[in-house]
């Protein structure tokens, strides 16, 4: 048996999926609301029999795996871990030496951390500089000293050091939890006389610490990070997000600050969907990990010229990741930190109207050059075209190009020259592939060819109801997979999972029975005609509607007389399509 068969006979998903949504007994199976909308009315199914969940609202599904993956933003590896520790399963017995013992080595430096967070925070209670400048000046409350874990680490050299030493952990390992360093008396603590803010990962485990100097003293710096260890990548880490997940997720945007503090000043206001990263370095891998929770990311960076450069950054990375990226402007240029103290609802207010972020920085470098003199329209062009190479989607990059070039009098052509010779790379080109549909539009695609394919599995007579349709009008790869099936099996009434073409969409097998016995079941096979038929031409009328989308955004550009008249040929056939729905 392998590690997933071994979890999913020691648990049962009701269990999993109770951990994270209140369930009900709703007949065979249990109901609550869906954790990804804010529903009232119950929607949101788990099935003990078939191990499947599915959630009407959203069109989501899957088994535990996927659940976990959904609910913490994890790949299927992280899933994986989490759901092994929850079964009481050692992975490593399924891993080669090599990988196994780097596992443990792993769960040594976790142990090591979180025995150092509760050294800091008993220190941190006998000290009255760190308590005074968390509740004091800070005006942190007990409830927000305690759920951020903050402490205090003694500057007495080895305290820690000695500490984590009588409980059993070697040099080697408080080293390589980035607890201490070589000193020249020998080995030392790393953080001496600093308020510690620990660093958790998604789940909750702490992974290191960011240090705040607590005495005056302008030769040390104010604040210093655990260094790159086998637990903590800086690149990769995301401050907050094991108490933000939830709110990220209710309000379908997140708002990343520039300092550990500004986010905890936040939570503690009860806006709780704000995270921070290592300063203003914003990475891909930040950006990906956001966007398994939200594609709506908000920057509340300061607005010198630090934070500047960090959003030229990172517009293009969110460009390639395929997130929303906006800026938050904050007035009189205050950090978060301080107008949450000041005025916490106008915090709350500010971050629900943000600007696009490419809009912002064309509005910032607007007012800082004189964009009517040469010099100026040189500089502008510089900086903004510099940002807009980078973008993935050549539209966008149409319309700001068009968009520099009516804001500093110039040509079209002559930004695209520019362009094309700073860069060194061939002119721009419309890209012939459909562009992503807006997840709205997608959802409800998902949501529509679902229930279809529900009613075309589960009742053989109704499969002539999905004659006209193609896996390519279909927006997941396994719905076109199940659609080849049916109609290439049309009389198939076996198990589905007794098909070897099926095997490997089991589980989407098992979500779309769940959904036809929560919908379907009890229907007359003339009702369920009616809205196999209905069904059909809504699978249709949002494919031509997509593909319309993309043929027109695509002819408002093409100078070409022959792709011109390829594309209202299909415009054409896409019209007869819809005629013969």
């Amino acid at each position: 048996m392998d590690a997933v068969e071994d979890i999913k006979s020691r648990l049962s998903i009701e269990d999993v999926v109770s951990q994270y949504v209140e369930l009900k007994r709703a007949g065979r199976n249990f109901k609550g609301l869906s954790p990804f909308s804010n529903e009232r009315t119950p929607s949101f199914m788990v099935s003990p029999e078939k191990q499947i969940w599915h959630d009407f609202s959203s069109g989501r599904g899957g088994n535990m795996f996927s659940f976990v993956m959904e609910m913490e933003g994890l790949d299927f590896k992280g899933a994986l871990e989490i759901l092994a520790r929850k079964a009481g399963i050692d992975l490593d017995q399924y891993r080669s030496s090599r990988t196994g013992s780097r596992g443990k080595e792993k769960e040594r430096l976790y142990a090591a951390l979180e025995l150092a967070a509760k050294f800091y925070q008993a220190n941190f209670a006998k000290n009255r500089v760190a308590l005074e400048y968390v509740f004091t000046k800070r005006k942190f409350t007990k409830q927000t000293a305690l759920e951020w874990r903050l402490g205090y680490s003694p500057n007495n050299g080895t305290a820690l050091v000695t500490f984590l030493q009588k409980q059993g952990f070697t040099e080697k390992e408080i080293k390589g939890a980035g607890l201490s360093a070589q000193r020249y008396r020998g080995l030392g603590d790393m953080f001496r006389g600093r308020l510690m803010v620990p660093l958790a990962d998604p789940q909750g485990r702490i992974i290191g610490f960011t240090a705040r100097l607590l005495a005056d003293d302008p030769n040390a710096p104010k604040y210093i990070n655990t260094p790159q260890t086998l637990v903590y990548d800086k690149s990769r880490h995301v401050f907050g997000l094991h108490l933000a997940k939830e709110a990220i997720r209710k309000s379908k945007y997140v708002v990343v600050a520039e300092g550990n503090l500004d986010v905890i000043s936040s939570h503690q206001a009860e806006v709780r969907q704000v995270v921070a990263t290592a300063g203003t370095a914003l990475t891909e891998q930040h950006l990906k990990a956001l966007s398994r929770f939200v594609g709506d990311i908000r920057l509340s960076f300061d607005a010198d010229s630090a934070g500047v450069r960090a959003t030229e950054r990172a517009i293009p990375i969110a460009s390639k990741v395929g997130v929303s990226l906006s800026v938050i402007n904050i007035p009189s240029g205050k950090d978060p930190d301080e107008l949450i103290r000041q005025d916490a609802a106008k915090w709350q207010t500010i971050i629900e109207k943000p600007q696009y972020a490419l809009d912002w920085l064309i509005d910032r470098y607007k007012t800082q050059l004189d964009i009517t003199s040469a010099q100026g329209k040189r500089q502008f062009s510089d900086v903004i075209l510099q940002v807009v190479r980078g973008l993935a989607d050549q539209v966008e990059k149409e319309h700001y190009i068009a968009r520099i070039a009516e804001l500093i009098g110039v040509s079209r052509d002559a930004l695209l020259t520019k362009l094309h010779h700073s860069n060194e790379q061939p002119k721009l080109k419309l890209k012939k592939t459909p562009s992503k549909p807006p997840d709205k539009l997608a959802l409800e695609m998902i949501k529509t060819e679902n229930h279809l394919l529900a009613l075309a599995l589960m009742q053989p007579k109704l499969r002539e109801y999905t004659s006209a349709l193609k896996s390519q009008m279909l927006a997941e790869e396994q719905a076109g997979t199940l659609l080849a099936f049916l109609q290439a099996n049309p009389d198939f009434q076996g198990k589905p999972q007794e098909a070897a073409p099926l095997r490997p969409l089991a589980d989407y097998v098992k979500m779309l029975s769940l959904l036809f016995e929560e919908l379907y079941q009890d229907l007359e096979i003339q009702e369920l005609r009616y809205e196999a038929a209905r069904l059909q031409d809504h699978v249709i009328d949002q494919y031509v509607k997509l593909q319309k989308q993309r043929i027109a955004r695509e002819l408002q550009h093409t100078t070409d007389d022959a792709r011109t008249a390829q594309l209202l040929e299909a415009v054409k056939k896409l019209t007869n399509l819809l005629k013969r729905s």
